[in-house]
């Protein structure tokens, strides 16, 4: 019998094997069950939503779903239709999201470390 060691699909087996001469029938092989560890399941942050309440007469809305990664503003602060609002990490990239209008922040919804939905408000300006 001589023993190898087969790895199947990330699997590792010890197999014996037993060498044949010429007639001599065929066995089964033996195939020792060999301990593999199990993964943990990774913690998934949860999905906070972003508040209801917003008081501006223009939103800043997420395009799409991902985590905040940073908020360039703050309630009171005048800002001009263009400028860097937050920035929005979704599918590995970071997405710039940009005010869609000239005022005053009137709110703030989220902070940075959330997760929120497509179409979920950022900001709000009045």
């Amino acid at each position: 019998m001589r023993k190898f060691q087969v790895t199947v699909n990330g699997n590792t087996y010890e197999v014996e094997v037993e060498e044949l001469g010429a007639g001599a029938s065929v066995a089964a092989p033996y195939v020792a069950p060999v301990q593999v560890a199990q993964a943990t399941p990774k913690a998934v942050a949860p999905v906070v939503p972003a508040p209801v309440a917003s008081t501006g007469a223009h939103k800043v809305v997420a395009p799409m779903p991902g985590k905040i990664v940073d908020v360039k503003v703050s309630v009171g602060q005048t800002i001009k239709e263009g400028d860097l609002v937050a920035i929005l990490e979704a599918m590995k990239m970071e997405n710039e999201i940009f005010a869609s209008a000239s005022g005053t922040v009137a709110s703030v919804n989220t902070s940075a470390g959330n997760m929120v939905e497509a179409n979920d408000v950022i900001i709000s300006i009045n």
